[in-house]
């Protein structure tokens, strides 16, 4: 079997290369194909095949992606969180000096001098008390969010000599064991904003974080405070953050997302959207990426899915795998077992795992599935998928 792979923006040759060609035929344009790979493409007015069986976003963000619609549908759609950790990290930092020493706006100063020799020099040395800055070493670094990204700019800010601590009430033991013992605990967003003089936010955008840095808890921050973003732009309300850019309370705005009433502001540094363009993000988002649909389609294993549970099950030797996606409702197992049994099939191994209002199986069974079987699958009310992918084990090793 042939898996269609269906690429919607540039992606890295080293993830590509994960597939490999006598397997996967991997192309911009397909008219069928069985799986989408993609980065920032806009998803949301595309018609989306009924044979894409799964979706790949080389980044962290799927808000291009219509996620709830393709649940509906049983499909997954992945992410690579962390591949580009690095990266933003690294962007956080230079934000951190750029603003902590006024490095943009005393440059702009010096672009625009047009004196020559020993006047070039004075007008240097009268220009340059204007962009006094601070060192960091003893500054207080609040990080919103505590997620791959999150941790590094933690941890790499304490490394600075700052002191740091951080919010998130829903930090994963993985993220929690990588966090240094000296980053502190906000019990909240406000006690974050309120306690820090730099506040790096690294959240997700979902109803709940839309405008989350708003007027309101702009006023809690300290008076000269610097406020980042390189999460999304919508979780900052721009117009109350220009309000207290005027009115002292914050010094800089520092993000990745410019836009009209941003741009050309003498205490914003906005960048294009820079957070994740380097090539080694690209590369570990698209390996990881590949590595995770390549695993899904011919094994049925799902990592680092945004709608659907982390199901992973070893192939059972000899036997043989179907994968099922269903409304997350009651006695859809028995069903299933009730269903294979009637067609003389014995389980040699099932795995059942749900997340929201959408549940995932994996059933391995001890010989090959007839098509009549996998109709009566398909018919079980609430089943939204099922797919058949045959001897994944010892055999088809």
């Amino acid at each position: 079997m042939t898996f269609k792979v269906q690429t919607l923006n540039s992606i890295s040759a080293k993830g590509l290369d994960r597939l490999p060609r006598d397997l996967y035929e991997v192309a911009s344009e397909l008219s069928t194909p069985d799986a989408i790979i993609l980065r920032s493409h806009s998803m949301h007015d595309m018609d989306i095949p009924d044979s894409v069986r799964a979706i790949g976003r080389a980044g962290a963000g799927v808000n291009n992606i219509p996620v709830a619609e393709m649940s509906k549908r049983g499909v997954p759609v992945f992410n690579a969180p962390g591949a580009n950790a690095n990266a933003v990290k690294e962007l956080v930092l230079a934000g951190l000096l750029l603003s902590s020493r006024n490095l943009m706006s005393a440059w702009r100063y010096v672009e625009d001098l047009t004196s020559t020799g020993d006047d070039l020099k004075k007008e240097v040395e009268a220009g340059k008390k204007r962009f006094k800055g601070v060192e960091l070493p003893g500054r207080t670094l609040g990080v919103a969010g505590l997620g791959a990204i999150g941790v590094n700019v933690a941890n790499a800010a304490q490394g600075l000599g700052m002191s740091v601590q951080g919010f998130d009430p829903g930090i994963t033991v993985n993220n929690a064991w990588r966090l240094n013992a000296g980053v502190s605990e906000a019990l909240s967003i406000d006690e974050l904003l309120s306690r820090s003089d730099f506040v790096s936010l690294h959240v997700p955008l979902v109803d709940g974080t839309r405008g989350l840095i708003d007027a309101t808890r702009l006023k809690l921050m300290r008076k000269g405070s610097v406020l980042l973003n390189f999460s999304r732009a919508e979780i900052v309300d721009e117009d109350a953050v220009l309000e207290a850019l005027e009115n002292g309370k914050l010094n800089y705005y520092v993000c990745d997302f410019p836009s009209e009433k941003l741009r050309g502001h003498d205490h914003v540094i906005t960048l294009p959207h820079l957070g994740a363009s380097t090539d080694e993000a690209e590369d570990n988002s698209a390996v990881m990426i590949a590595d995770q649909l390549r695993d899904y389609l011919e094994v049925g294993n799902i990592r680092n899915s945004v709608n659907f549970p982390e199901a992973i099950m070893p192939p059972t030797a000899h036997a043989h795998r179907i994968v099922m996606v269903n409304h997350n409702v009651p006695n859809m197992v028995g069903q299933i077992s009730s269903t294979l049994a009637r067609n003389g099939h014995n389980i040699a191994d099932l795995l059942n795992k749900s997340k929201g209002e959408v549940a995932y199986t994996l059933v391995d069974v001890d010989a090959q599935v007839a098509d009549e079987a996998l109709e009566e699958l398909r018919g079980i009310e609430g089943v939204l998928c099922v797919r058949y992918l045959g001897a994944v084990g010892s055999e088809a090793a």
